[in-house]
């Protein structure tokens, strides 16, 4: 597995990633399905991102993690092929991602996860994340509540 900086040829593979989890449900705060053009605007290279890594097996994107600006906050967001899962692509991922983040001079990375997906809790305390807010009320669109637990780390 390579892990290396994301560049906008990647974006109709992790766009793929995306719309695969959101499709399945339970993992993502993301609803709506985007195209690589979403993808790379708004986690790539738009006025708001500020790191973008790709997990790479041979030519294929298997996960991708970024940070950008949402609220006035650095927010990291991951996201690996369910297929990939447990492999350490995050944690791989996470190396890279944290090291590109300190070079940009961030001081906090914000995570905002939703409070059902038990799987990405237990990520991002793993790689160090804590707990610093949360909003039990955080609904989806159709109004199911899920809850969000808001997690901090600091570089």
């Amino acid at each position: 597995m390579i892990i290396r900086r994301a560049e906008p040829r990647d974006a109709d593979q992790m766009a793929a990633i995306l719309n695969r989890i959101i499709a399945i449900g339970g993992t993502t705060a993301h609803e709506t399905p985007m195209s690589g053009a979403d993808v790379r605007r708004h986690f790539i290279d738009g006025p708001d991102c500020l790191t973008a890594v790709v997990a790479q097996l041979e030519e294929t994107v298997i996960g991708w993690q970024a940070i950008g600006w949402w609220r006035g906050e650095a927010h990291i967001g991951s996201f690996v092929d369910p297929e990939s899962h447990a492999r350490g692509t995050g944690t791989a991922m996470f190396e890279n991602t944290l090291s590109l983040a300190r070079e940009a001079g961030l001081t906090e990375i914000h995570a905002s996860i939703r409070a059902d997906n038990v799987p990405g809790l237990a990520y991002y305390a793993r790689i160090g994340f804590t707990d610093h807010s949360s909003d039990p009320g955080f609904a989806l669109k159709d109004g199911t509540v899920v809850g969000r637990i808001n997690r901090v780390f600091h570089p």
